[in-house]
């Protein structure tokens, strides 16, 4: 296949006039604009040590200079390794010694507290550019980009284990453009279509699925920095396309003034990260007139199966597999199971990721001997090909569409004095989806657990303490954690 690269500029290379990034109030970018900013940006990350196959890691704002970093990073033929904005300076510690990056380009230097002295670091803002792009807007020839090859790594996504020691999911060329191109031919993409891109950028959703798309078919896009109801309503009617998680659905659902005169000219919702409740899939149809179209897909593999743009979408299931994707339901041996029969869910083609950095006895143990990548999910087939799925083989939590894996949280709170253990489960979130909860055994109160939390990003601290004398276990001395999340399923449900 064309490099990544190559193949998203072939989208708008003939028309760089055409307009790109729009910011809400702010300026907006044309392809060209973005594409000269890249260019310049790539001479700097050069000029920094970001040669091919080298990490650059990236923790920045949701802005146009960070989609032209993106862009850059992949014409040096570098690494890009994005990072949760919200990760503390502790975890970005651990990140950095992980994937040992030439660059690294922060929003602000504060981040130097975290990244060793020998690793340059460059700040990127959304508004003056930052050190980054100061120093792009003073270069003046720009080299051709890197010849790239298809099985080359192009991004590398960590994505953390149960065990509490994250992975780092490495991305070929070839893994993304498979997946760009199918997305971008089934999902019907116009020429005149307008994104209303209200995702984060540091994800396989929004930086891959969502901008992918959309340089593919050199489309315009509306570009806030992060999803609001209020935002989101002024912006519909100018937007054609809408990629969002569970929690932006419900959102927009709780507001009594959100209806069908918001989305007439809208074509397409999709939804994905996390399941979509049937019911809000059946209120949103019912409010709007629009079936958001549900997918289902994760770090390792980009996007595994879709429902159809033309067709039958059945709530509370994730559809058929893309184009070049196999996909099969197994028993814990790896037979094959019938229709209706719940089992492993595992993917082959050409979006399953290259491996896990520096992991190859983990990398080996997730495959079948066959190539078939074992996701980790529970689901089932229709006698049709189409894909259910039934649960987690693990205790991975999603909230508001963001991964949270219970060891990671457990091995802070067990830290903080007076814990004796701890336990972390999800339960149901009216607005999240679900919500990390943390069952407590000893003498420690909230308020020390709260700050013992603060290491941890937002999104991953607990959103209940519940203190208990012991925790429930079977027979092999294991936490049973079903029923933790069971019989406090309604502890967020009024």
């Amino acid at each position: 296949m064309t490099s990544l690269h190559d193949t998203l500029r072939s989208g708008w290379e003939a028309d760089p006039d055409r307009a790109f990034l729009e910011v809400p109030g702010g300026r907006a970018w044309t392809y060209g604009d973005i594409d000269r900013l890249a260019g310049q940006m790539g001479e700097v990350l050069r000029a920094h040590g970001a040669d091919r196959s080298e990490r650059v890691m990236v923790q920045v704002d949701k802005s146009p200079h960070a989609v032209a970093l993106y862009l850059a990073v992949l014409r040096t033929g570098a690494v890009y390794v994005p990072l949760n904005i919200a990760y503390t300076h502790e975890e970005v510690k651990h990140f950095v010694a992980d994937a040992a990056p030439a660059v690294f380009v922060a929003a602000n230097e504060s981040v130097r507290a975290a990244v060793p002295d020998a690793v340059p670091v460059l700040t990127l803002s959304a508004n003056d550019g930052g050190t980054l792009g100061q120093a792009a807007r003073s270069v003046g020839e720009v080299g051709a980009p890197a010849p790239g090859s298809g099985d080359a790594v192009v991004a590398m996504l960590f994505t953390s284990g149960t065990t509490g020691r994250s992975k780092g999911a490495m991305l070929t060329s070839d893994n993304l453009v498979s997946n760009a191109v199918s997305l971008h031919r089934i999902w019907g993409w116009e020429n005149d279509d307008v994104l209303l891109h209200v995702l984060p950028i540091f994800h396989t959703h929004g930086l891959f699925v969502a901008l992918h798309c959309a340089m593919l078919g050199a489309s315009r896009v509306w570009f806030p920095s992060r999803f609001a109801v209020d935002a989101v309503k002024q912006l519909l009617p100018e937007s054609t396309v809408m990629m969002g998680v569970p929690t932006y659905y419900g959102r927009l659902l709780a507001d009594d003034n959100f209806g069908s005169g918001h989305t007439s000219g809208m074509r397409l919702f999709t939804s994905g990260s996390s399941p979509l409740p049937v019911a809000a899939h059946r209120a949103f149809a019912a409010r709007t007139g629009h079936e958001i179209l549900e997918r289902y897909g994760m770090t390792e593999t980009g996007m595994i199966t879709s429902n159809p743009y033309d067709g039958e979408r059945i709530a509370g299931t994730v559809g058929y597999p893309l184009p070049d994707v196999e996909l099969r339901v197994v028993d814990d041996d790896g037979r094959e199971l019938p229709p209706g029969a719940p089992g492993g869910v595992e993917v082959r083609g050409p979006n399953v990721f290259a491996g896990y950095w520096r992991m190859p006895d983990k990398t080996a143990g997730e495959f079948r001997a066959d190539g078939f990548y074992r996701t980790g999910d529970i689901g089932f087939l229709a006698g049709d090909g189409r894909l259910t799925l039934a649960g987690r083989s693990s205790d991975l939590i999603i909230s508001g569409g963001l991964n949270v894996y219970p060891k990671e949280v457990e091995l802070v709170l067990d830290e903080v004095a007076g814990v004796a253990e701890s336990a972390v489960v999800g339960v149901p979130h009216p607005d999240f989806g679900e919500a990390v909860v943390a069952f407590i055994v000893g003498t420690a109160d909230e308020a020390m657990l709260r700050d013992g939390c603060r290491r941890l990003a937002p999104f991953k601290r607990p959103k209940a303490y519940i203190f208990v004398d012991q925790l429930p276990r079977n027979a092999m001395g294991k936490v049973q954690k079903q029923t933790l999340r069971q019989s406090h399923a309604g502890v967020f449900v009024a």
